[in-house]
């Protein structure tokens, strides 16, 4: 039976899935995005120029590949319009390859203000919202008030939009929030009409129908998995399912049809906003990580927190999501490090355990380290993996051997060249 590959973030997000949906393309027949938003940067570099892609699946470069945006993704269409002219001026032809689902929700211009209302009003407890209006139009899918792609095409459309705004000004005034909806309502309404040249489909019967017919798809993950709403480091995660079993939400796949789960990790770790970080490096080292990684939020531009490498909570995401091959990233920006830490275990309440507790607040877990021996050397026009220094291949086996799944590709740089298959 045919079955559909899933493709996620095993870390906080900005692991890379972006470049591996790139060079994985080739492969599959269709991409599809299952959840999540704008709040997503998806950064593709080839041919020396860098693409960030936000709500369009990675896949859309590729001559051939169907691209769908599935029905558990929310779509801004000011910022999903800036994508396409983007795309118009680099000559790309999406209009016969980018399909949208009729029930994916729309982000509202008030739902962007309800979203930094909501920020302000936290003060110091904020939970880093990248202010799209993610959270916000989220709360409105499970509070039953949403607007979806298919609304698009009723005659009440902008009667059932000016319902659901007159709702969110209320919200406003209780949180004393001064905006002004009238600059920001015309845009909204000319990206509608540009959202409306493009074909909206019943997604679960059309990716169905495709698995039936022997197609290949790819469902494309945003986020990571330790930002899941019901199993990253809550309340500091975004608002959907980022593991495997949102594509089946997101998508309308039956568990039984899931075929490979491809896990993408760093060869560190990164995390943007706040919330717990067990192996961040607040220091000179983490800096010096931050500056040669270029770690910097692909959506908000925010600096991203770095650290060492965690093993149990890598663990952990393998286990929530069945990975069954894993692709390790940016292994070059290691390669100025004589000694490389990584967390093998934490001291939680006082005993060494190897899983991802409840809590992983610095007053609850102490991470375990052990150092192994750097590769120090350039990795970047590496074609084989015979060239890979003897350190890196160590490195690879000593994860592979701590979280027993194979590890397929390693990424020694940005372009999609820059990839060894293991």
């Amino acid at each position: 039976m045919n079955k559909a590959d899933v493709l996620l973030g095993l870390q906080w997000g900005d692991e890379g899935k972006g470049k591996i949906v790139d060079v994985l393309t080739p492969k599959y027949d269709i991409i599809a995005r299952f959840q999540g938003g704008p709040n997503a940067g998806h950064t593709l570099e080839f041919n020396g120029i860098k693409h960030v892609l936000h709500t369009i699946p990675s896949g859309i470069f590729h001559p051939t590949a169907i691209n769908i945006v599935g029905n558990g993704v929310v779509i801004d269409p000011v910022i999903f319009k800036k994508e396409l002219d983007a795309l118009t001026n680099m000559g790309v032809d999406f209009k016969s390859k980018l399909l949208i689902s009729k029930r994916a929700h729309l982000i509202l211009p008030t739902h962007r203000l309800l979203d930094a209302a909501s920020e302000a009003s936290k003060g110091k407890n904020k939970i880093g919202s990248t202010l799209k209006g993610i959270g916000p139009t989220y709360m409105d899918k499970t509070g039953r008030n949403g607007l979806r792609v298919g609304d698009i095409e009723s005659p009440d459309f902008k009667e059932k939009y000016n319902v659901l705004v007159e709702k969110h000004k209320q919200l406003l005034a209780f949180h004393q929030y001064e905006y002004n909806l009238a600059e920001l309502e015309p845009a909204w309404f000319t990206a509608i009409d540009a959202l409306k040249q493009l074909t909206f489909i019943d997604s679960e019967h059309y990716v169905n129908d495709a698995i039936k017919k022997g197609k290949k798809i790819l469902a494309e993950g945003a986020q990571g998995s330790l930002l899941d709403i019901d199993f990253g480091s809550y309340p500091f995660v975004t608002s959907s399912n980022t593991v495997c079993a949102g594509a089946c939400n997101g998508l309308g796949i039956a568990p039984n049809k899931i075929g490979g789960v491809i896990g993408i990790f760093k060869a560190y770790c990164t995390r943007v906003g706040s919330g717990p970080f067990p192996t961040e490096l607040d220091n000179e080292t983490g800096e010096k990580i931050r500056q040669i990684g270029r770690e910097f939020g692909a959506t908000t531009g925010r600096a991203r927190r770095t650290g060492w490498l965690d093993i149990p909570a890598l663990k952990y995401a393998i286990d929530i999501n069945g990975v069954t091959e894993l692709m390790m990233m940016k292994a070059d920006v290691l390669s100025d490090f004589a000694n490389i830490d990584i967390c093998t275990h934490y001291i939680h309440r006082g005993e060494r355990i190897d899983y991802l507790p409840f809590s992983i607040e610095p007053s609850e877990v102490t991470p375990v380290y052990e150092t192994v021996k750097g590769w120090n050397c350039d990795l970047t026009k590496l074609t084989a993996k015979e060239q890979l220094p003897k350190e890196l291949s160590d490195y690879v086996k000593y994860i592979e051997k701590a979280v027993g799944v194979p590890i397929t590709i390693v990424s020694i740089g940005p372009d999609r060249t820059q990839t060894i298959h293991m």
